[in-house]
Protein backbone atom coordinates (compact mmCIF):
# COMPACT_ATOMS: atom_id res chain seq x y z
CA UNK A 1 0.00 0.00 0.00
CA UNK A 2 2.59 2.38 1.30
CA UNK A 3 6.04 0.40 0.38
CA UNK A 4 8.14 3.92 1.38
CA UNK A 5 6.33 3.66 4.70
CA UNK A 6 6.72 -0.45 5.55
CA UNK A 7 8.93 0.00 8.48
CA UNK A 8 6.46 2.39 9.80
CA UNK A 9 3.85 0.43 9.07
CA UNK A 10 4.55 -2.44 11.18
CA UNK A 11 5.43 -0.32 13.88
CA UNK A 12 1.91 0.81 13.77
CA UNK A 13 0.36 -2.18 13.45
CA UNK A 14 1.84 -3.73 16.22
CA UNK A 15 1.27 -0.75 18.66
CA UNK A 16 -2.32 0.18 17.29
CA UNK A 17 -5.05 -2.55 16.80
CA UNK A 18 -7.33 0.06 15.34
CA UNK A 19 -4.24 0.41 12.47
CA UNK A 20 -4.10 -3.02 12.11
CA UNK A 21 -7.47 -3.33 11.25
CA UNK A 22 -7.35 -0.97 8.75
CA UNK A 23 -4.67 -2.30 7.17
CA UNK A 24 -6.37 -5.95 7.01
CA UNK A 25 -9.54 -4.00 5.55
CA UNK A 26 -7.37 -2.74 2.80
CA UNK A 27 -5.96 -6.01 2.11
CA UNK A 28 -8.92 -7.51 2.17
CA UNK A 29 -10.96 -5.57 0.03
CA UNK A 30 -7.61 -5.30 -2.61
CA UNK A 31 -7.85 -9.18 -2.59
CA UNK A 32 -11.57 -9.10 -3.39
CA UNK A 33 -11.26 -6.44 -6.50
CA UNK A 34 -8.07 -9.00 -7.89
CA UNK A 35 -10.78 -11.75 -7.24
CA UNK A 36 -13.04 -9.81 -9.40
CA UNK A 37 -10.53 -8.59 -11.88
CA UNK A 38 -9.17 -12.13 -12.92
CA UNK A 39 -13.24 -13.45 -13.34
CA UNK A 40 -12.44 -15.88 -10.44
CA UNK A 41 -15.76 -14.09 -8.80
CA UNK A 42 -18.88 -12.61 -10.65
CA UNK A 43 -19.73 -9.47 -9.50
CA UNK A 44 -21.80 -6.45 -11.31
CA UNK A 45 -19.58 -3.16 -12.26
CA UNK A 46 -21.39 -1.33 -9.76
CA UNK A 47 -20.29 -3.58 -6.81
CA UNK A 48 -16.63 -3.43 -8.23
CA UNK A 49 -16.70 0.16 -8.30
CA UNK A 50 -17.62 0.16 -4.52
CA UNK A 51 -15.49 -2.11 -3.22
CA UNK A 52 -12.75 0.73 -4.99
CA UNK A 53 -14.36 3.20 -3.41
CA UNK A 54 -14.38 1.58 0.13
CA UNK A 55 -10.48 0.61 -0.83
CA UNK A 56 -9.58 4.54 -1.42
CA UNK A 57 -11.08 5.47 1.59
CA UNK A 58 -9.43 2.74 4.12
CA UNK A 59 -5.87 3.81 1.98
CA UNK A 60 -7.04 7.56 2.94
CA UNK A 61 -7.76 6.46 6.93
CA UNK A 62 -4.16 4.32 7.11
CA UNK A 63 -1.99 7.73 5.39
CA UNK A 64 -4.28 9.74 8.20
CA UNK A 65 -3.00 6.86 11.10
CA UNK A 66 0.58 7.43 9.54
CA UNK A 67 0.64 11.70 9.66
CA UNK A 68 -0.92 11.43 12.96
CA UNK A 69 1.76 8.80 13.83
CA UNK A 70 4.58 11.38 12.73
CA UNK A 71 5.52 9.11 10.03
CA UNK A 72 4.54 11.02 7.37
Amino acid sequence: MFPEYEEQMIRLKNADAQFADLCERHHRLDQAIHDIEAHTVPATYEHLEDLKKQKLQVKDQVYAALRRAGAV
